[in-house]
């Protein structure tokens, strides 16, 4: 089938190429999309050369499939008209995930709500998805009433930029000695600041992961209390989650919950310092959880910690799987 990828030169972009060539999904013809000053460049897919089209051009072209990458504005412009054109679209963007009329997805949690009139069916926020890969069974064991979390965010979650600016600070270079993606250095830094304020004093990142968590769990009366912050680190996103649960549970049930769901690693021994860390989550599609502890100040509540690859499970793989689902459904052809 013919598979475009929307923003084929980002961050993102690169790792869905990568992810998939990994999973052998089928491709008989490959359509590289960027934005007009990178038309005419070569993308190595399946070790033949395309190049690089424009998005009208792509939608011309009449692919099956197109994976988006590109930032909500572009996925408003042009995702309607590749849908319009028969072609599936998966888009990685926030542009449709409170949409009503779209799906928001984690395969390994709520596929069953995908349906063949889907054309444009959105990717949840990094974040969300590495939070929910493990609570999701927690709830429906145990019934989930609050959360708590703080994120500790890779660079990598704000592109090449933003790794570019830890680099020249790694570097030496004084600020403002180098173009600066973030309003402050990062590196030696965390800034507890993701995406713009809102009247309420959280972030937009903030009320994504309140937002999609409703809305994937299908459950809008779960409490969802989120701080995120960027630290100078160039793997994945790391997140200390605290819940508390309508029903007592045990903590051998909890890890035995955990290590059986599809996607999740636990690493949990604190005696000989086996806990997940971000530097060795880099290149992998797990989600992986330790430090799995009860919370003594409250009933029925449990701390863990969580650590994930974003550009992996937190949006390539996971909008590769979206695929998969349609692809395995018959719905692409």
């Amino acid at each position: 089938m013919k598979v475009a990828v929307v923003g084929v030169t980002g961050l993102v972009g690169t790792r869905m190429v990568e992810v998939l060539q990994e999973r052998h999904f089928p491709v008989s013809e490959f359509i590289p999309v960027a934005s007009e000053k990178s038309k005419g460049k070569k993308v190595l897919f399946g070790g033949k050369e395309y190049p690089v089209v424009t998005g009208d051009e792509a939608v011309a072209m009449k692919p099956d499939l197109a994976l988006f990458s590109a930032g909500a504005e572009i996925s408003r412009e042009l995702a309607p008209k590749f849908a319009a054109a028969g072609c599936r679209v998966v888009d990685n963007s926030s542009c449709w995930r409170m949409d009503p009329t779209k799906k928001l997805v984690v395969p390994e949690i709520n596929a069953r709500v995908l349906t063949e009139e889907d054309f444009i069916i959105a990717n949840p926020n990094c974040s969300t998805i590495q939070m929910l890969l493990p609570l999701a069974p927690l709830h429906k064991r145990f019934t989930i009433k609050r959360i708590v979390v703080s994120t500790y965010q890779s660079v990598t979650g704000s592109g090449t930029p933003a790794m570019n600016q830890m680099q020249a600070e790694r570097e030496g270079l004084r600020w403002g000695e180098y173009p600066a993606f973030y309003h402050y250095p990062i590196d030696q830094n965390i800034i507890p600041h993701i995406d713009d304020f809102l009247d309420n004093g959280y972030t937009k990142e903030e009320m994504k992961m309140v937002n999609e968590t409703h809305k994937i769990l299908d459950d809008y009366s779960i409490g969802v209390c989120p701080t995120a912050a960027r630290v100078p680190v160039l793997g994945g996103h790391s997140e200390s989650i605290n819940l508390e649960f309508a029903k007592e549970f045990d903590l051998d049930e909890v890890r035995s919950i955990l290590s059986e769901t599809e996607g999740v690693v636990v690493q949990d021994d604190p005696s000989t310092n086996v806990y997940p860390m971000p530097l060795y989550s880099l290149g992998k599609d797990a989600v992986f959880v330790g430090r799995i502890r009860r919370d003594p100040s409250v009933q029925s509540g449990l701390n863990f910690w969580c650590v994930s690859d974003n550009i992996r499970k937190g949006a390539a793989t996971n909008a590769v799987q979206i695929a998969e689902v349609l692809l395995n459904k018959g719905w692409l052809k």
